[in-house]
């Protein structure tokens, strides 16, 4: 797939199963996130990964959370099974630093684009992704049991696996309709 093909025919992929990214290919993945737009070349991201036994860890993160919170039975019950949406889940985490001339803002988005960049890598090699955030990207729970500072911030949750589905693509949008010119 060409890198045009690929930009303009991503989308999410909810439905994934085993296997989950091998060895080699998670390479790819967390260098492509390397490679992004990364102003005083700070690297404001660190990358959680979960496989096997680290999703049954982060499941009981999110559980703990949700019980802290007063979550009924049901909803524990849904929570518990959220990081086995796929064989793979990576946390991507802003780490922000003080820095005269890159605001946090940056370095927020900078770890947003790496986590765009793995879901493309990922696209790019037959795998699926789907980033979500959701709830537990924002929980102090959360941020507490993957142990991460104060200033640390989750975008997103990267679930990576195999496509259970070829999904149909969807329509391309027209960009031009959200540009105007000065």
């Amino acid at each position: 797939m060409d890198a045009t093909q690929l930009l303009l025919t991503r989308q999410s992929t909810p439905r994934l199963i085993a296997p989950a990214p091998n060895a080699e290919q998670l390479t790819l993945l967390l260098d492509s996130a390397a490679r992004v737009p990364d102003h005083g070349a700070l690297t404001p991201w660190e990358f959680i990964i979960a496989i096997d036994e680290g999703l049954a860890k982060l499941a009981n993160i999110f559980v703990d959370a949700a019980k802290k919170k007063g979550a009924d039975d049901a909803f524990l019950a849904k929570v518990g099974n959220m990081p086995y949406r796929a064989p793979m889940v990576i946390t991507v985490v802003a780490k922000t630093q003080a820095h005269n001339n890159v605001p946090a803002l940056e370095q927020h988005i900078a770890a947003g684009c790496a986590t765009m960049a793995m879901q493309q890598a990922a696209f790019s090699i037959g795998l699926g992704a789907v980033w979500r955030t959701g709830d537990f990207a924002f929980d102090a729970n959360v941020h507490q049991q993957l142990g991460l500072s104060a200033q640390d911030q989750i975008v997103g949750f990267l679930y990576v696996g195999t496509p259970a589905v070829t999904a149909p693509t969807k329509p391309l949008k027209n960009g031009r309709q959200f540009a105007r010119y000065l």
